[in-house]
């Protein structure tokens, strides 16, 4: 496979030097209310990446900025009196067309896409939501999507074909043309006993049968199938996936948490995390999140919200 240089992430540094050249988008920061997700903000505007829209309780906000040394000077602020009312109107900022991107401050996530997967927000699709992480480690030769480890906790057949669907569509934005994608399962056999490999098995079928399109799938393959090549040779696996994943499908939010987080802090990766399956991108933060996750997060978010300017959702 043929890397696109100038889109593939490389590391942070280089993915916020590809954004550069774009124009930054108005992005609703949802109840920022702590120093972390306030200066991630404020971070990713002294980058060019995002106009930010803070919609939050002002004199909380306010007082916030003031502990910590943040200067508010030249930033809209939307003042709402709580947490929940801050996710309702950055949604309906988002329906309106007036933000083309979304930020999780300090509320609760299933308080803000609780507010977006709402019947009259405006911003569903015909896919489900999902999350992805973009990740990056030494130990790899190529960045990689895990997904999905942060929304859908035990997702069904149909639920997982929109996680890959998702997954694909990310993997374009990013410049990979025709991402592999493996079904993580224990093994890479198909077993009746062992639900993960069955979906596995019917992901792959449909891909064969046009209902899901745009990427190479295999699976079920075992984590170590999926990204060494030397263990699919020993293991007498043939795929033009098995060893050179783009995409790994974990079976369950559990399961990919665990394996995003290893990754992280026993295998130093380096990450970034976007929701998906909305007609906006949404950066889901996290309070152990870095200040490089926050600003790479945020420039994925760019690139899909000027790509969806042309190709909507």
């Amino acid at each position: 496979m043929t890397d696109a240089p100038a889109t593939r992430l490389r590391g942070v540094d280089r993915l916020i030097a590809h954004v550069q050249g774009l124009e930054p988008v108005r992005m609703a920061i949802v109840h920022p209310c702590d120093a972390l997700s306030l200066g991630g903000a404020m971070d990713a505007r002294a980058a060019g990446m995002i106009t930010p829209v803070l919609v939050a309780p002002e004199s909380k906000l306010r007082r916030v900025a003031a502990e910590a040394g943040i200067s508010l000077e030249g930033c809209e602020i939307v003042d709402v009196p709580h947490s929940h009312a801050a996710a309702a109107r950055a949604a309906q900022l988002a329906c309106q067309g007036r933000v083309e991107a979304l930020m999780k401050g300090s509320l609760h996530t299933d308080e803000l896409l609780g507010a977006i997967v709402a019947s009259d927000a405006g911003l569903r699709t015909a896919r489900r939501i999902t999350h992805c992480f973009v990740m990056e480690t030494a130990a790899y030769p190529r960045p990689f999507i895990i997904t999905d480890a942060a929304v859908n906790i035990a997702p069904t057949l149909e639920e997982k074909a929109d996680i890959v669907r998702n997954a694909i569509d990310l993997a374009h934005v990013i410049g990979v043309e025709l991402p592999k994608v493996a079904i993580l399962a224990a093994v890479e056999t198909v077993n009746p006993r062992m639900p993960s490999t069955l979906d596995a098995a019917a992901l792959c079928k449909m891909a064969d049968r046009g209902q899901i399109t745009g990427g190479l799938l295999d699976g079920p393959l075992a984590f170590d199938n999926a990204v060494s090549p030397e263990a699919a040779r020993v293991k007498g696996i043939r795929s033009a996936v098995a060893g050179e994943a783009d995409v790994l499908v974990v079976p369950d939010l559990e399961s990919g948490n665990m394996l995003v987080k290893q990754l992280e802090y026993m295998g130093h990766a380096d990450s970034a995390g976007i929701v998906m399956g909305a007609r906006v991108p949404i950066v889901l933060t996290s309070r152990a999140d870095s200040r490089c996750t926050r600003l790479a997060s945020c420039a994925i978010a760019l690139l899909l919200a000027h790509r969806f300017r042309t190709a909507p959702p």
